[in-house]
């Protein structure tokens, strides 16, 4: 929704700040006061076209600001944060926009810096323009389709419709690269092929590096582990070793161990180092039971490193990183197996086809359906709206497949009767097209996702009862959209829920317009002036107290 709309030294508008609110807003005054600054600011907001002649005489730019509440609209705000254009918390979206005496321009999406196409893309879901000489988004394909959409209620089918659609494309791609380059796969798994035999004659095993340079460096000092084992034996354990000496020792101490206490912690210490000289023979003894002179084994462990090291050299590995390459090189040559399987990539492909055209297929059944319930009910409400015999028909033209499906979707229309149907953006007039908006919106109803609307003249060329089923379409549209009106009809104007009054005045020999919001004495003056011309008397005045009275009874103004 919007909240707030901020001009500075645009057109011919000094400094002007308007406070928006929701429901219906209807914006009047005379002719060429500038009730379409308002509109023409917000199209450039939006990612309109800038041009030099919209800055205020004798200033040297202009600047545009409008804020949105984007709360409710979960989508555009995941989109922003994933830009970084948001933060976390964050529900509120700015818009700054500077023009200057060049024609040149700079954006802003808060406070960060933005191209045209941002804000054009975000602009697509915060606001749209019906009017004379808006750039309609109803002339685009894409807006009516996302229209026809929203009024049949079918997210969750077009989004499966979107996700298989990528899915047959991937998997097309990947068969068409494994035709195209069959060639160079070939050549590729005769390489990895090659190379996977050779480590496979190797078979080397995880961690076998480490274990055979052990066992190597076992056998090439097997001479000298025994003969330091043997000669550590004898030093603890041989007549005059260590074991024999701790003996002696306790035997002179313990006849005296009970008159010198010290004598008895001494010999305490004394049995414990046996028993550690004890162990210690035990592991020398196992050493020297293991350890073998074996010139044929040690042989075979340094051929075996060798071949190792070669191969590691080969491949440009580390010896203890050989095996992981191994496994590298046979996950490669599976997976290129895969890719070059043809005939199971295109059977994948048939089948991710088959899934999408099914989903597709009836995605088109849901929107051929709600095409035919969505332009019943907008040729019904033509005829309300000073189009009698109009005829509206939404066409579904095959198309080939894409993400959004199997058919173009088009508005076709017919405002006089006799007439071809032809699309609204060759059939229709400004106002015309603009009436075939308010109908179309007050179809689609909460369906549609944007929730601020504007309409700029949609009362042209009509009036008296038609005039008020327009006022009375716009005030049932505010109950659930946000709604700007710009009219020239006090039938209209008496509809809003809001109603402000553009005006212009001089001062130092300049002109400038300005927008006042009405009370409920001013907004009477305005309807009345409406209803009567400049000069307001008593009769219109009641007239126009009358007209607001009936349209908005819940009102006070009388």
């Amino acid at each position: 929704m919007l909240l707030s709309l901020s001009l500075h030294n645009f057109v011919l508008v000094e400094q002007l700040h308007l406070n928006f609110e929701s429901g219906f807003t209807v914006l009047t005054g005379e002719t060429g006061a500038g009730k379409s600054v308002t509109l023409d600011a917000l199209t450039l907001l939006l990612g309109g076209k800038a041009d030099f002649g919209q800055i205020r005489h004798g200033a040297s730019e202009a600047r545009l600001s409008a804020l949105f509440d984007i709360s409710e609209q979960a989508s555009l705000q995941a989109q922003l944060r994933e830009q970084g254009l948001l933060d976390e918390h964050a529900n509120e979206l700015a818009l700054h926009r500077v023009i200057d005496a060049k024609g040149k321009s700079r954006s802003f999406i808060n406070g960060h810096a933005a191209t045209l196409a941002q804000l054009k893309h975000i602009g697509s879901g915060l606001i749209d323009i019906h009017g004379q000489h808006a750039n309609h988004s109803l002339n685009h394909e894409a807006a009516q389709r996302q229209l026809l959409d929203e009024f049949a209620g079918h997210g969750e089918l077009l989004a499966d419709t979107r996700r298989l659609y990528q899915v047959w494309q991937q998997a097309q791609q990947a068969w068409q690269q494994a035709q195209n380059r069959a060639e160079q796969l070939a050549l590729e798994r005769e390489r990895l092929e090659w190379q996977a035999g050779e480590l496979d004659k190797l078979a080397l095993q995880a961690g076998e590096w480490e274990s055979v340079n052990l066992s190597h460096d076992r056998l090439a000092h097997a001479a000298g582990l025994l003969e330091a084992s043997e000669h550590a034996q004898d030093i603890i354990g041989g007549e005059q070793g260590v074991q024999h000496l701790i003996a002696r020792c306790s035997k002179i101490l313990t006849p005296l161990a009970h008159i010198e206490p010290r004598f008895a912690e001494c010999l305490d210490i004394l049995a414990a180092v046996e028993a550690e000289a004890g162990e210690i023979l035990s592991a020398l003894g196992d050493v020297s039971a293991q350890v073998e002179l074996n010139p044929a084994e040690l042989a075979a462990q340094e051929e075996r490193i060798a071949q190792i090291i070669a191969l590691a050299r080969k491949y440009r590995s580390e010896p203890e990183h050989l095996h992981e390459k191994h496994q590298k090189i046979l996950n490669e040559l599976a997976q290129l197996e895969a890719a070059a399987d043809t005939e199971t990539l295109a059977r994948q492909s048939a089948e991710a086809e088959s899934a999408y055209r099914t989903r597709a297929e009836q995605l088109s059944h849901s929107r051929a359906e709600a095409a035919q319930r969505l332009s019943g009910l907008t040729a019904a409400t033509l005829q309300e709206l000073a189009l009698a015999g109009a005829r509206f028909q939404i066409e579904l033209a095959p198309a080939a497949p894409a993400a959004h499906g199997l058919e173009h979707v088009r508005f076709l229309v017919s405002v006089n009767k006799g007439t071809p149907l032809r699309p609204l953006a060759k059939a229709a007039s400004g106002g015309e097209l603009a009436r075939i908006g308010l109908a179309l919106q007050s179809a689609v109803g909460q369906c549609a996702r944007i929730p601020t609307l504007i309409f700029d003249e949609v009362d042209t060329g009509i009036g008296g009862g038609t005039a008020e089923t327009v006022g009375r379409l716009l005030r049932h549209l505010g109950t659930r959209h946000q709604v700007l009106a710009v009219t020239h009809l006090p039938q209209v104007a008496a509809y809003g829920a809001q109603h402000w009054r553009v005006s212009k005045y001089s001062n130092k020999g300049q002109t400038f317009s300005r927008i006042d919001v009405l009370d409920a004495h001013t907004r009477t003056d305005e309807i009345a002036r409406m209803l009567g011309g400049e000069t307001i008397t008593d009769t219109t005045r009641r007239h126009a107290a009358e007209m607001l009275a009936v349209c908005l009874p819940e009102s006070n103004a009388s």
